[in-house]
């Protein structure tokens, strides 16, 4: 890379930044502390080569309006969105806005394996064509029941509410759930939310 790759973290939580500061330069990261998306527009860093790791909620610019003023801006860099559970339909939009993934909180171990792949994508970008196709191919081994639970899962819903709209059990609903992750060879919801929607799946739409 031209420039030394930066994690550019934005949160409004003084503890959160700082404890993924702590997390990523132990993981021998160069890391960027902002306390809101207004601050990192002010500041415009340098982004070659590197990714933004970014609240979904905070005041002001939200991560979702945030992603949207990067992109008017021309500022073409990953984004990692970090999440609570209930945020997790906000995340799919996310995502839909462009978000390379999103983590939710609390944090384990897949959050730095996040971040490296995002600063990955940085150095070789992949090749969307036949990642869609692949993609597209891993959602038609799916039964029919499978996709559904597919398309409830990308539009951020609960199991609960993807079993009252499909008439069975949430149990079943699990059952299917772990079916779809396996047939996608998807590791984490985010993954496989990240994986329909490389393939064209729209959030809310059946597979």
């Amino acid at each position: 890379m031209a420039h030394e790759a930066v994690v550019h973290v934005v949160d409004d939580d003084v503890a959160v930044r700082q404890s993924l500061s702590f997390l990523l330069a132990s993981d021998g990261l160069l890391v960027r502390l902002h306390e809101s998306a207004d601050a990192f527009l002010a500041r415009k860093p340098d982004l070659s080569g590197s990714c933004i790791v970014t609240d979904v909620r905070m005041p002001g610019l939200d991560g979702i309006a945030f992603m949207h003023r990067l992109r008017e801006a021309g500022l073409h860099v990953p984004v990692i969105v970090m999440t609570g559970h209930a945020d997790v339909p906000l995340a799919v939009e996310a995502m839909k806005a462009g978000a390379v993934d999103f983590i939710e909180k609390p944090f384990d171990d897949v959050f730095l394996a996040a971040v490296r792949g995002a600063l990955a994508r940085q150095e070789r970008p992949a090749p969307q064509d036949a990642r869609a196709a692949e993609m597209r191919e891993r959602i038609g081994s799916l039964s029919e029941r499978e996709r559904q639970v597919l398309g409830g899962l990308v539009a951020g819903k609960a199991n609960k509410v993807i079993a009252y709209d499909l008439g069975i059990s949430p149990r079943t609903v699990e059952i299917y759930r772990a079916n779809v992750m396996t047939k996608m060879q998807a590791k984490s919801l985010s993954e496989l939310v990240r994986m329909a929607l490389t393939a064209g799946l729209s959030p809310g739409e059946e597979a």
